[in-house]
């Protein structure tokens, strides 16, 4: 475990979120926490009607709860054949309770008869940097492009992952390698906007990042 100036809080109770971020920011000696291993057990409202409001929201909160330098985001699917739709409701589409796959068998279902080339679709993703006091420090945003496929396939990643589908690649997103994933996603394109801020952030020297 690194020291306490190293550790940063995740703003999120999902532990898959935050080793995909240690996988991503492999290069960084950094101590990764969840909201439930730094003892925060509130949540915050997301009420911000983009990505980057809601992104901010959480960072700010949070780090102002924990008096831990935090790290947020807000990320979701946008489908243009349903207006852009889920966006920013896209962890709660279709109502509180549901699974992930009853998520996106959901999304499945309302994109019935919609002729493959008109289920372009993208990943967005918004991440924000607060410091121990809740100062914004930063943000970045990144994005993946692709296509809702017709049934899931993949067993990896998280979420909506097994229907979105890359046609340069022929896969869908649960179905691509995690080092892969990482490099082309909404997430890690954000996350590498994101790198050289939270280096400095966390007062990360040359030896820490190599």
């Amino acid at each position: 475990m690194t020291n306490n100036a190293r550790r940063l809080l995740v703003a999120t109770h999902n532990k898959g979120k935050v080793a995909e971020y240690a996988d991503i920011f492999s290069d960084m000696t950094i101590g990764w926490l969840t909201l439930d291993e730094a003892g925060v057990s509130h949540d915050v409202d997301e009420t911000g009607v983009t990505f980057r409001e809601n992104a901010i929201l959480k960072a700010h909160a949070y780090a102002q709860r924990s008096h831990m330098q935090t790290l947020a985001d807000d990320s979701g699917l946008e489908v243009d054949a349903l207006d852009g739709a889920p966006g920013v409701y896209t962890a709660r589409y279709g109502g509180p309770g549901l699974t992930s796959a009853e998520r996106y068998r959901l999304l499945l279902e309302n994109l019935r008869g919609i002729e493959p080339e008109r289920r372009t679709a993208r990943f967005r993703c918004v991440v924000a940097v607060a410091a121990a006091d809740g100062e914004l420090l930063g943000t970045a945003e990144g994005a993946c492009e692709g296509l809702i496929a017709l049934e899931p396939a993949g067993a990896g990643g998280f979420g909506y992952d097994p229907v979105f589908f890359l046609p340069e690649r022929g896969l869908t997103m649960a179905q691509l390698p995690p080092a892969e994933k990482h490099r082309i996603s909404h997430r890690g394109r954000a996350a590498q906007a994101i790198a050289p801020l939270l280096r400095a952030v966390m007062n990360l020297s040359r030896k820490d990042t190599d």
